[in-house]
């Protein structure tokens, strides 16, 4: 087989349309080929060895390029290629944006027993994103997500996440993040300073946001999606409780891996169902 890529969006999905060309070091076109459903491309042509210039394109995305090294087998493996949006490096408009519960996902991820991971998510929350029109550093986003909405597809679970072991609903009912600042961290990529409101505790929390892109929605809207990730210590939240079991390691692990996708309908208002 003479080339291999997968060709991926910045959060891991597969771009199914795009179309990847190949040219030698004199410009000319030796391949042309499309990535399958899985956004992956897979061309037999037998490559002469040598240096080329791997061209990927798709509609609504920015072109990509890559080098490629053929060597004498004829392969050549380009690897994993990341698309961004066109117009991603961008915010969306400015004005205020709603978090549509329906259509994102707020989940956590803590290790079990040293050897596997426990992924929950949160059903029920909501926010506000301000995009400011002039300096983009002072955006802002609100959001308060219903601690009792905690879901580890275990009922069992659930309950002793919600207890005072935990997350305490009953006394700390909501869980609340307030944006602070916000600063570039590299094309479509910020920096989301601000203050995480948790188990009684406040503390200064950063996001690591990517800012996907933006579209028109089939109900007359516009709308923008991100996805941010950060990693919580529960101790910082006054979260003690751990079980050891056997050598010494802790049934739930301490850190949290934070994973937010969100996609935002221009507004301050969801559209009525």
């Amino acid at each position: 087989m003479g080339l291999t890529a997968k060709i991926r969006t910045r959060d891991g999905w597969a771009v199914s349309h795009a179309v990847v060309t190949v040219t030698d070091m004199t410009g000319a076109q030796v391949v042309r080929a499309e990535a399958d459903e899985e956004g992956a491309v897979r061309d037999a042509t037998a490559l002469t060895p040598g240096a080329y210039t791997v061209i990927v394109t798709a509609v609504g995305y920015a072109p990509a390029a890559a080098s490629a090294i053929v060597t004498a087998s004829g392969r050549a493996d380009v690897g994993t290629v990341t698309l961004a949006r066109q117009g991603g490096a961008e915010l969306p408009p400015p004005g205020p944006w709603t978090i549509d519960p329906a259509h994102s996902r707020v989940s956590a991820v803590a290790q079990h027993l040293g050897i596997s991971s426990v992924h929950g998510r949160f059903t029920e929350f909501a926010g506000l994103i301000e995009v400011a029109p002039d300096d983009v550093a002072k955006s802002r986003v609100e959001a308060v997500i219903r601690a009792a909405s905690v879901d580890t597809g275990n009922a069992m679970r659930d309950g002793h996440l919600t207890s005072a072991d935990f997350l305490d609903v009953a006394t700390y009912p909501e869980i609340t993040y307030r944006s602070t600042g916000l600063t570039p961290a590299g094309p479509d990529r910020w920096t989301v300073h601000g203050e995480l409101g948790l188990h009684g505790v406040v503390r200064p929390v950063d996001l690591d946001l990517a800012y996907l892109g933006t579209g028109a929605d089939p109900w007359g809207g516009t709308r923008a999606a991100f996805r941010a990730t950060t990693r919580l210590q529960r101790e910082d939240f006054a979260m003690y409780y751990n079980e050891v079991v056997q050598a010494g390691i802790a049934a739930v692990g301490t850190t949290l891996k934070v994973e937010l996708d969100i996609e935002a309908v221009q507004g301050e208002s969801l559209p009525q169902a």
